[in-house]
C-alpha cells in the first residue's frame, strides 16, 4: 500500500470512530426512550475512558459528565461502575469467543487453526472493547468479578491449546511445548493492546496477519504443511468483529470450559 493510500486509510478509520463516538455522545440528547441505545451509549463512551485512564481512575461522575447527564441517570443502566467494566469486558470476550466456536468447528489443520486465533484475535484485541480483556488489571476488581474474568482468559488459552496440541499431532507444528507456546503467542498479541492505535499507518487487518505470520514461523512445520488464512476468514466478510444489536439483552458471554490451566 503507497503512502498516499495508508494516510487516505487511516484518516477514514479515524472519521468512521469519531462518527460513532458522535452517535453515542447524542443517544440521551433524544428524550424519547430507548434504553438499548443509550445503554449502548453508556459502554461506548466508558470503555474508552476505562482505556484512556484506566478503571480506578475513571469516575461514574467523569462517564456522566462525558455524556451529559447525571450521574443518578446512569443507574438506570447499570447499578455501578464494576458492571459497566463486566458489560465491556463480556462484549470484547464474546467476540473472541464466537471466532473461537468457529475455528474449533473449521475442518482444518492445527497450524491453521492457530493461524486462524493469532489473526482473529488480533483483528479484536485492536477494538475498544478487544483492548479491554487485557489492557485493565484485574487485581482491581472484586473477588466475584475477578473471577469471571479470569475464567473467560483461561477459556481462550485452553482453546489456544488444543490448536497447538492438534497440530503437533497432524504433524503441521513441530513438536514443542504447548503451555510455553501458548503464552508466548497470548504474550505477543496482548501487546498489541498497548500500541496499537486505529487509524495509524496500518490497519489492523495488516498487522494480524503479520503477526499470524511471524509469530508462526518457528512452530511450522514446513514439510508438511503451508501458510493459510482459515477459509472463512480469508473473507473478511465473515470475521466477527462487532457485536450483534441486541447483545444488551443478552449480554452474558458463555464460558464452555471453566478449568484451571496446568
Amino acid at each position: 500500500m503507497s503512502i498516499a493510500n495508508r494516510e487516505a486509510a487511516a484518516l477514514s478509520a479515524k472519521a468512521v470512530r469519531e462518527k460513532h463516538l458522535h452517535v453515542h455522545l447524542q443517544a440521551f440528547v433524544d428524550r424519547r426512550r430507548d434504553p438499548s441505545n443509550k445503554k449502548e451509549a453508556v459502554l461506548h463512551i466508558a470503555v474508552r475512558m476505562f482505556l484512556e485512564r484506566g478503571f480506578w481512575r475513571t469516575s461514574l461522575n467523569d462517564v456522566a459528565q462525558q455524556l451529559n447527564i447525571t450521574k443518578p441517570a446512569l443507574y438506570h443502566y447499570f447499578q455501578n461502575k464494576e458492571e459497566i467494566y463486566l458489560e465491556c469486558y463480556r462484549r470484547g470476550i464474546s467476540l473472541i469467543q464466537t471466532n473461537l466456536d468457529r475455528l474449533q468447528a473449521y475442518n482444518g489443520s492445527g497450524l491453521e487453526k492457530v493461524i486462524g486465533f493469532i489473526y482473529s484475535y488480533a483483528v479484536l484485541i485492536a477494538t475498544d472493547f478487544g483492548r479491554c480483556v487485557v489492557r485493565q488489571d484485574d487485581r482491581e476488581l472484586s473477588p466475584h468479578a475477578r473471577s469471571e474474568v479470569r475464567a473467560y482468559k483461561r477459556e481462550v488459552d485452553h482453546c489456544l491449546r488444543l490448536f497447538l496440541e492438534k497440530g503437533i499431532k497432524d504433524g503441521t507444528i513441530r513438536p514443542c511445548e504447548p503451555k510455553l507456546a501458548a503464552f508466548s503467542i497470548a504474550g505477543a498479541i496482548n501487546s498489541l493492546a498497548l500500541w496499537f492505535e486505529p487509524g495509524g499507518d496500518l490497519s489492523a487487518e495488516q498487522v494480524a496477519a503479520a503477526f499470524a505470520r511471524t509469530l508462526t514461523d518457528g512452530l511450522a512445520n514446513r514439510r508438511k504443511s503451508k501458510w493459510q488464512l482459515p477459509g472463512f476468514i480469508k473473507d473478511r466478510s465473515l470475521l466477527v468483529t462487532a457485536p450483534p444489536s441486541q447483545f444488551a439483552q443478552t449480554s452474558q458471554a458463555r464460558i464452555p470450559y471453566d478449568r484451571r490451566t496446568s
